[in-house]
């Protein structure tokens, strides 16, 4: 007998990619698309922090979100607040992927999944990231930005439009 294939007849194998996103980095991309490679949907969410201010809104990396992934027609973009696993539970997800860079960031995410786990039955896929982004954070790429260093290789094409054009608007 011969396993089921995606689960079995009728069954969507879903994940969520949670994160901040600000901005959207070719690391976040690369992920996401690996993601959309071995799930039927991936939601991609971005994470409403209220008592952060971040360079781009909720709302701008959502839409830039959407702008970059549309070659993965099984990829949703949405925002959340709250805990991961109250909105995994909301939307029937059973899984959240998560890139890694360095054993760090392991330490980190594994103390995470195992709370996401022990707190909704939710597993965590860790995805090691292409060592092109083994470098790449969020955080780095707005910092060289700021100075006016080139971050075109970091970004997709529309980001760093946005980028370029936020971090010389706060000069």
């Amino acid at each position: 007998m011969n396993p089921p294939e995606h689960g079995g007849p009728g069954i969507v194998r879903r994940a969520l990619c949670p994160g901040s996103f600000d901005p959207v980095t070719n690391g976040h991309i690369d992920i996401i698309g690996r993601a959309a490679s071995l799930y039927d949907e991936v939601v991609v969410a971005v994470f409403v922090n209220q008592s952060k201010s971040g360079l781009f809104g909720v709302d701008e990396r959502r839409d830039m979100l959407v702008e970059v992934t549309t070659e993965f027609p099984n990829v949703t973009i949405d925002t959340f607040q709250g805990l991961v696993v109250d909105y995994c539970r909301a939307h029937d997800i059973p899984v959240i992927v998560k890139g890694l860079r360095a054993v760090s960031d392991f330490d980190y995410e594994l103390q995470m999944a195992q709370m996401n786990r022990g707190l909704a039955g939710v597993d965590t896929l860790f995805m090691p990231t292409n060592p092109e982004y083994s470098f790449l954070a969020s955080s780095l790429v707005k910092e060289i930005a700021k100075w006016g260093g080139d971050v075109s290789s970091l970004v997709p094409p529309n980001v760093l439009t946005r980028l370029q054009e936020r971090t010389r608007a706060r000069g």
